[in-house]
C-alpha cells in the first residue's frame, strides 16, 4: 500500500494479544481501518450528504477528488495485486475495509461512493499478458469498470447446471448466443466477463470464461428496475463474436474461473453489510438517547435497550465470522463453507440489526431524512445476491452430512 500503512502489508493472522487474552486485528490492519474511517467521515460523508436519497453515483467532478486522495492514501483498487496498481490486500484486509467503506448511504453497492474505485474481477489475473494489461491494468489506471456475467433466467444458484448461454468456436473467433439476467454493473461498464457453454449441458467442465467488449455488436443491455436505485441489467447476446485471445483461461474452465471468484467475493460482501448495520445503530442509540416519550427517553425503556444489546452481540458476533472465513483463506484453506457461514450470518443480522432501527426511530426511520429505509430495501437484496442464503445453507449441510457418512 502507499501510505495507509507503513508496515508489510498484511499478511499474517490476527492474533491473541497476551496481556489482555483479547482476540484483536494486527497493528497495520487496526491503522488501515481507523484511516478508512476518518476518510470516510471527513472526505465521503460531506460530499454524499449534498446527493439526492437515492443518489447511487457521485457528479464526475466530485468523485474525481475523492478518487485522487484515496488513491494518495493507498485506497485505491483494494483486491488488486500491487504490481498491477493496486493496494493488494488480503482478505482479512478487505473485509476491514469493507465494512468502514460500507458506512454511506451508497455502501451497499457503491462502497465509499466509488471514491475508493472499482476492482476488476480478480479472475483477470489469471489471464495472459495481454489480456492483464489491456483490461486489467488498464481498468485500474483509468478507472474504469467491469462486470461479470453469470446468472441466467433459468437459474443463478446453481451456475454449473443452469447456464445456457452457448459459446461456439468458428475459426479464430467465438460467435456467443444467449442471455444472461441480473448483472450487476452493466450499465457502466466498459468489458465485462461472459461465462458461456461450450460443452454438453449440465457439464461442469463444459463452461468457459470469454473477455466481452461493453460495445461488442450484437450484446444488448436492458436495466432490471428493483427495489432499490442502482439497477442490475439483462444482456442480450445474439451473434456476439469474441476472438480466440479473448477466451480467458482454457476451454472447459470457467467453471473453477467463476467459483474462485464468488467464494471470495461473498467475504467483503458480507463485511460490508455489518458495516450498514453498524453505522445504523449508532444512528438508533443517537436517537434514543435524546428522544422523549411517555416522560422519558427512549434510552431508559427496557424495550429500547434489548433491542440495542440483541443487535451489538449479533454485530459482534457475525463479525468474528467473517474474519474467520478470511483468516481461513488467507491461510490457504478452503474457504468455501466459512464464506457460506459468513455470508448468510452477517446479511441476516444486518436486515434484523437495521429493522430493528427503524422500528427505534418509528417514522423518522422511513423517513428520506434518514438512510435507513434506504438500507432496508437494500440489505433485503444482500440476502439473494451472491448465493440466496438457502443455497449457502445447502451447501454448508451436505459438507457436514458427507464428513459424517465419511467416518
Amino acid at each position: 500500500m502507499a501510505d495507509v500503512v507503513e508496515a508489510e502489508r498484511p499478511a499474517r493472522a490476527p492474533a491473541a494479544a497476551q496481556e489482555t487474552g483479547a482476540w484483536e486485528l494486527p497493528e497495520e490492519l487496526r491503522l488501515l481501518r481507523e484511516t478508512a474511517r476518518r476518510f470516510m467521515e471527513t472526505e465521503v460523508k460531506p460530499v454524499e450528504d449534498r446527493q439526492p436519497h437515492d443518489a447511487f453515483s457521485l457528479p464526475p467532478d466530485q468523485l474525481r477528488p475523492l478518487q485522487e486522495k484515496a488513491r494518495a492514501l493507498g485506497l485505491w483498487c483494494v483486491r488488486t495485486p500491487e504490481e498491477y496498481g493496486g493496494a493488494g490486500l488480503n482478505l482479512l484486509g478487505q473485509a476491514v475495509l469493507a465494512e468502514e467503506a460500507a458506512k454511506c448511504r451508497m455502501g451497499a453497492y457503491i462502497p465509499a461512493c466509488g471514491a475508493f474505485g472499482a476492482d476488476p474481477p480478480n479472475a483477470i489475473w489469471l489471464g495472459t499478458p495481454d489480456q492483464i494489461a489491456r483490461y486489467g491494468v488498464r481498468s485500474v489506471q483509468e478507472g474504469k469498470k467491469a462486470f461479470v456475467a453469470i446468472s441466467e433466467p433459468s437459474g443463478g444458484a446453481d451456475p454449473a447446471r443452469a447456464i445456457r448461454t452457448r459459446a461456439e468456436r468458428r475459426g479464430d473467433r467465438y460467435v456467443l448466443n444467449g442471455t444472461k439476467l441480473w448483472i450487476t454493473g452493466a450499465g457502466s461498464a466498459s468489458w465485462g466477463l461472459v461465462f458461456a457453454r461450450t460443452g454438453a449441458q449440465g457439464d461442469r467442465g463444459g463452461i468457459t470464461c470469454f473477455i466481452v467488449d461493453a460495445d461488442a455488436k450484437g450484446l444488448g443491455k436492458k436495466p432490471i428496475p428493483v427495489i432499490r436505485s442502482y439497477v442490475p441489467y439483462e444482456l442480450s447476446l445474439q451473434d456476439v463474436e469474441v476472438p480466440v485471445e479473448n477466451r480467458l483461461g482454457e476451454e472447459g474452465q470457467g467453471f473453477q474461473l467463476c467459483e474462485k471468484w464468488l467464494v471470495e467475493g461473498r467475504i467483503p460482501y458480507a463485511a460490508g453489510c455489518l458495516g450498514i448495520a453498524q453505522a445504523a445503530l449508532g444512528i438508533a442509540i443517537d436517537w434514543a438517547r435524546q428522544r422523549e416519550t411517555f416522560r422519558s427517553r427512549l434510552a431508559d425503556k427496557q424495550a429500547i435497550q434489548w433491542m440495542i444489546a440483541d443487535s451489538e452481540m449479533e454485530l459482534r458476533a457475525a463479525r468474528l465470522l467473517v474474519w474467520q472465513a478470511a483468516w481461513a483463506a488467507d491461510l490457504g484453506r478452503d474457504p468455501k463453507v466459512d464464506a457460506s457461514i459468513a455470508k448468510v450470518t452477517a446479511t441476516e443480522t444486518a436486515g434484523r440489526v437495521v429493522d430493528r432501527c427503524i422500528q427505534i426511530l418509528g417514522g423518522m426511520g422511513v423517513a428520506h431524512e434518514m438512510p435507513l429505509e434506504r438500507w432496508y430495501r437494500e440489505l433485503r437484496i444482500k440476502r439473494i445476491g451472491e448465493g440466496p442464503s438457502e443455497v449457502h445453507r445447502m451447501v454448508l449441510a451436505r459438507t457436514l452430512i458427507g464428513r459424517n457418512e465419511a467416518r
